[in-house]
């Protein structure tokens, strides 16, 4: 029996994909609740700009009930390259997608979308087939509701897909506090997007401020 290898996220090897994170669909997200998925769909993007991950927008149909990406998203990553599929419900059977996941050069992908089990499911199997190491955000990625997204996630685990939350891709990302990105990027982060961990944050910081800090 082989050992387990612990396959992490690299900043190094990653790129970040955002798929059909649309505000008409949004509208689909009944296991988050509106405000969580707005915070966890900006909070995935922002990781790519954090970490300098190559990263990649697409959208199915925008013109019609599904609706554009949010304008934070496409103003933070300006000069990536954003595929506007017109038909293909699988990002991946689209050619100019597949062309600019390639290159990247990158063989680590973290995605997000909606809904959990068509865009983020569908795309991720592909990667995998195609020899991709797949992460999916999960937090950021929505669906009808929690059986469904229960279904979806056991469907890529299954296929060696890794399931993570917000908080987890963007800890190993980080690793180490002390790298770069790390505490004085990271924590405003945390305190934007995850203020369960943003209040932590800012005792860290005060008690920093006051020269008695702990470990985070």
């Amino acid at each position: 029996m082989s050992a387990f290898k612990y396959n992490r996220i690299d900043k190094n090897e990653a790129m970040l994909l955002v798929v059909d994170h649309q505000e008409g669909l949004f509208q689909l997200s009944r296991d988050h609740s509106p405000a969580e998925m707005k915070s966890n769909i900006l909070a995935h993007a922002a990781l790519g700009k954090i970490f300098g991950l190559p990263t990649i927008l697409t959208s199915s149909a925008e013109t019609g009930p599904n609706g554009p990406l949010p304008a934070e998203v496409i103003a933070m990553h300006a000069n990536a390259p954003f595929i506007k599929r017109n038909g293909e419900v699988n990002a991946w059977d689209n050619a100019d997608f597949r062309a600019a996941v390639e290159a990247t050069g990158k063989k680590q992908v973290i995605l997000a979308g909606i809904t959990t089990d068509v865009c983020t499911a569908f795309l991720a199997l592909s990667l995998v087939e195609a020899g991709y190491t797949v992460f999916a955000n999960a937090d950021a990625s929505g669906t009808f509701d929690d059986k469904t997204a229960a279904d979806a996630n056991a469907r890529m685990r299954a296929a060696g897909v890794q399931v993570l939350s917000l908080f987890a891709v963007a800890c190993e990302l980080m690793r180490d506090w002390r790298n770069t990105p790390g505490a004085p990027e990271m924590l405003p982060f945390f305190d934007t997007y995850l203020p369960e961990y943003g209040y932590l944050a800012r005792a860290h910081d005060a008690a920093v401020k006051n020269g008695t800090p702990s470990g985070l």
